[in-house]
């Protein structure tokens, strides 16, 4: 089984722009992102999905693989299919976010193991416990799931609401990692917008509403996503400190 690592990276950024190229450490921030996918044992190849010349030179002069993207694409799920579509030979593909210069490998890893053991797996993606803090955050994306860790709903709302608080109460962040089949992902691209996807503007909706199952892994990693001057700032001291 082929499973690939795509990392789309858009070169605009209302709040960040030039978001990919930013320096972290000596290194552009999707350098990173890329070092790290390619340290994950089950993925077969990286590359990234660019839209600007700019960002492609900057992949190119570190060593990586690029694919130029079209501009005017939707969403990074149409981006993603768009890299698919021109690579028959791909099972399975792993779309991890440029602005994730932090990712553990082994999240990537844990993804491609569900394709591994489930031949009939369509999509997955990942969990973490989240604190109380963002429970009211709608920036924060809350999921649930059933006992066979498939989802349920995804919100921006809090759930499950504890009317009554067991101690079994517990409130999972969706991390916004996503493993694909490529074959689903092409037909994933295609479907309408669906109604509840509308309400709380969140893509995934739109599988759960077509009747497909989303696995979700649970995993530590809470994700320090760039998308603020504020965020960087703070990336930019973790991975200093860490480089000492």
């Amino acid at each position: 089984m082929k499973i690939v690592c795509v990392i789309p990276a858009r070169y605009a950024s209302t709040r960040l722009p030039g978001k990919p190229l930013k320096l972290i450490a000596g290194k552009i921030m999707l350098q990173h992102v890329y070092e790290r996918a390619s340290e994950a044992k089950n993925i077969t190849e990286v590359i990234a999905a660019v839209d600007d010349e700019r960002v492609f030179d900057a992949v190119k002069a570190f060593g990586g693989n690029v694919f130029m993207t079209r501009r005017d694409h939707p969403n990074g799920t149409s981006r993603l299919a768009e890299v698919a579509a021109a690579h028959e030979d791909w099972d399975v593909i792993v779309n991890v976010q440029g602005d994730e210069p932090m990712i553990p490998p082994e999240v990537i890893d844990a993804l491609a193991e569900c394709f591994l053991k489930d031949k009939d797996l369509k999509m997955a993606t990942v969990r973490t416990p989240m604190e109380e803090k963002d429970f009211d955050n709608p920036a924060a994306v809350k999921v649930v799931t059933d006992k066979n860790g498939n989802a349920l709903y995804f919100s921006r709302s809090l759930i499950p609401y504890p009317r009554v608080k067991t101690e079994n109460f517990r409130v999972f962040k969706h991390v916004g990692i996503y493993a694909y089949t490529r074959d689903f992902l092409l037909e994933y691209a295609k479907m309408p917008k669906s109604p509840l996807e509308e309400a709380e503007s969140l893509e995934q909706l739109r599988v759960l509403e077509e009747g497909y199952r989303i696995k979700v892994i649970e995993s530590s990693f809470k994700g320090v996503g760039v998308d603020t001057p504020e965020d960087l700032e703070e990336v930019r001291k973790l991975l200093e400190r860490k480089a000492k």
